[in-house]
């Protein structure tokens, strides 16, 4: 294995390490979501108590479990991203580790670590 071989793999890494970042980032906007539909119905609960039905009506008609994305809620936003993009990224990932360095991890972080570490003199 060549030093480039360990920087293509961490680099890499690297990406696939912001994909996982940005995966996360959509499973919260997945619980932001649902826990914004959950709450609606407290919202129409309370207009309802304040006499305002027309207001809760045009709420729950409008808003109470609407598409977040066209024919989609943010659970199959998130099962067609685990399944294609995410997938394809591991993939690819796990792919370009084994062909360029054998298959190990952080190999980048690990020289940077040794090269890093303070010269103690004895």
């Amino acid at each position: 294995m060549t030093d480039h071989d360990v920087q293509a793999s961490g680099l890499m890494s690297e990406a696939l390490e912001r994909v996982e970042r940005a995966r996360g980032a959509l499973y919260d906007l997945h619980q932001l979501i649902g826990g914004a539909d959950g709450q609606l119905d407290e919202v129409i609960a309370a207009l309802r108590r304040a006499g305002r039905a027309e207001l809760a009506d045009g709420l729950q008609r409008e808003l109470v479990g609407i598409d977040v994305l066209e024919g989609r809620w943010t659970y199959q936003v998130v099962e067609e991203c685990d399944g294609g993009f995410y997938a394809r990224w591991k993939q690819w990932e796990e792919r370009v580790r084994l062909e360029t360095v054998g298959g190990r991890r952080h190999l980048l972080e690990a020289q940077m670590q040794q090269e890093r570490r303070p010269r103690v003199s004895r």
